[in-house]
């Protein structure tokens, strides 16, 4: 995983997100069909945002006739492990038990809790 994995913009995200609930390769119609639910936007707006994540490196387009298809170059599990330890960072000031703390503050179950223990004991067999 890269560590330079930059946070992209609420808009780009969205985009992102759209695209990786699909099978990849992935057509304009499929990403603006899972947009239209939560973040409808314009085909022009769509078709800019697209662009722009493939000049950052974040999609490859493969053209097909008239049609282009979009392809992640960076898995979505790259992506929230590299924005996790940069909300750790500058959020907490790289403590891990200032998050902890404030996760076990933030009104989560117990079973919530012990989901979150099992995970981070997961690693330690």
């Amino acid at each position: 995983m890269k560590n330079t994995i930059r946070r992209l913009p609420d808009a780009e995200q969205e985009v992102m997100q759209a695209i990786w609930a699909c099978q990849p390769p992935v057509a304009r119609a499929d990403i603006e069909r899972i947009l239209f639910e939560t973040h409808p936007m314009a085909m022009t707006t769509l078709l800019t945002l697209l662009t722009r994540l493939c000049e950052k490196g974040f999609i490859t387009i493969e053209k097909n006739g008239r049609r282009s298809y979009y392809t992640p170059s960076i898995s979505q599990e790259d992506y929230i492990a590299a924005q996790g330890k940069t909300f750790i960072e500058k959020l907490c000031g790289g403590s891990l038990s200032v998050l902890a703390n404030a996760l076990c503050d933030s009104g989560l179950t117990k079973d919530e809790i012990a989901q979150l223990r099992n995970l981070l004991e997961r690693d330690e067999l």
